[in-house]
């Protein structure tokens, strides 16, 4: 009987999970859910591998609201949904890996050493992505875990394209430097761009991982050039609630004029702007479209404008346009703003197909002409699948 391999993606009030089987071509979905609300109200759901709910219930309420109450209550359901199948590794996504790791690495007390040295890079995620990992090593010893990184796909940027104009020795010694982020999404769409369009994948690619969280990639030969967000997940397009790129002398207005503080503009810049503070109604791109509110379409215009502003420079990195993927929640069911971009993208030559994009589809399809000079894609991603194939090759390593 094949073995399992769990996924974990663990946040600060929330842990996601996946479990997949293997198998020789390729991991297989079997479940996956989430323990959200754990220090308020801990509700645990779970899907079946077609997208079934299985679970909705909420945990105990006389239980200890923890993510080790949390992590508990994930094992049991699944030893108990699984036929006492084997679990053959942990895979954990790990949103920094720092300078010491650009590849998936097996978790050891020494790597869970260097990872707590990543903290203040990324304080909002690093305690919660590394304290799973130390919860599990009790709970399950014999369980070998795997961390795999979203920084790390971005690490074959050119060191121009790492840097910031600050004093050289700050991004020597503090790591102050464009990390970029979603690496595991834009590896999984490199990894499945050879069956799609070989040239695509050998050539210059765009790719628009376009979600409440947004950001795009420059790949030459699937290989990352530059990216858009960078020391943090806050720079680059605006997203569902953080601003993207802005004017750093706007936080000094903030605290000079405004006399804001800090928690107050960390709360201002990753929670209450974006599509959110543009509208003033919701982050929620579905919401947008079906308001008649003047303010709905400007932050949908804001957003697809910068959008094709960035196309323009990550193609201008890689010296010309092969092709352009959308992937994520808005890349991948929002038809109105991939045609949009791709309007306002005539000029490069690229040429909607607008029955295709407006089709309704799970899988990977052109939606551009033939005649399109550029290629126009959407592709589903999937960072948890990427994830398990990393956790069972180091394993087997």
């Amino acid at each position: 009987m094949n073995e399992l391999i769990l996924i974990i993606n663990a946040g600060s009030s929330s842990i996601k999970f996946s479990l997949f089987e293997q198998t020789a071509a390729d991991p297989v979905l079997q479940f996956n859910g989430q323990v959200d609300g754990i220090f308020t109200q801990p509700q645990f759901s779970a899907k079946d591998a077609a997208g079934q709910k299985i679970a909705n219930e909420p945990l105990p309420a006389d239980a200890p609201k923890s993510h080790d109450t949390a992590l508990r209550y994930v094992l049991d359901w699944l030893k108990g949904h699984t036929e006492g199948r084997k679990l053959a590794v942990i895979g954990h996504r790990v949103v920094h890996g720092g300078t010491g790791f650009s590849q998936p690495v097996r978790v050891t007390p020494d790597v869970i050493a260097q990872l707590e040295q990543t903290v203040p890079l990324a304080p909002l995620h690093a305690p919660h992505n590394i304290g799973p990992m130390k919860i599990l090593a009790g709970l399950l010893p014999d369980v070998p875990q795997v961390a795999c990184f979203d920084t790390a796909f971005h690490r074959t940027q050119p060191e121009l394209n790492q840097l910031y104009a600050l004093p050289l020795e700050l991004a020597e010694r503090e790591g102050l430097r464009r990390w970029g982020f979603h690496g595991l999404s834009y590896e999984y769409i490199a990894s499945v761009l050879p069956q799609i369009d070989a040239k695509a994948a050998q050539g210059r690619t765009v790719v628009c991982h376009l979600g409440n969280g947004a950001s795009m990639a420059a790949l030459l030969g699937s290989v990352c050039q530059l990216t858009t967000m960078g020391f943090t997940a806050l720079e680059g397009l605006p997203m569902g609630t953080r601003t993207g790129t802005l004017d750093p002398a706007i936080v000094l207005f903030l605290m000079t004029h405004l006399k804001m503080n800090t928690a107050e503009i960390e709360t201002l810049l990753y929670k209450e702007s974006g599509l959110l503070g543009l509208s003033g109604i919701s982050s929620d791109m579905r919401e947008l479209h079906a308001s008649n509110d003047p303010r709905a379409k400007l932050a949908v215009d804001y957003f697809a404008n910068r959008i094709v502003q960035q196309v323009g420079s990550l193609s201008a990195a890689l010296q010309g346009l092969d092709a352009l993927v959308f992937t994520a929640g808005i890349g991948e069911n929002d038809e109105h703003v991939r045609a949009s971009v791709c309007k306002a993208l005539g000029w490069l030559g690229v040429e909607l197909d607008k029955g295709v994009n407006n089709t309704r589809s799970s899988k990977a399809r052109r939606i551009s002409t033939e005649a399109s000079r550029v290629a126009v894609y959407v592709i589903p991603t999937n960072e948890e699948l990427m994830i398990a194939r990393h956790a069972t090759r180091v394993v087997g390593a």
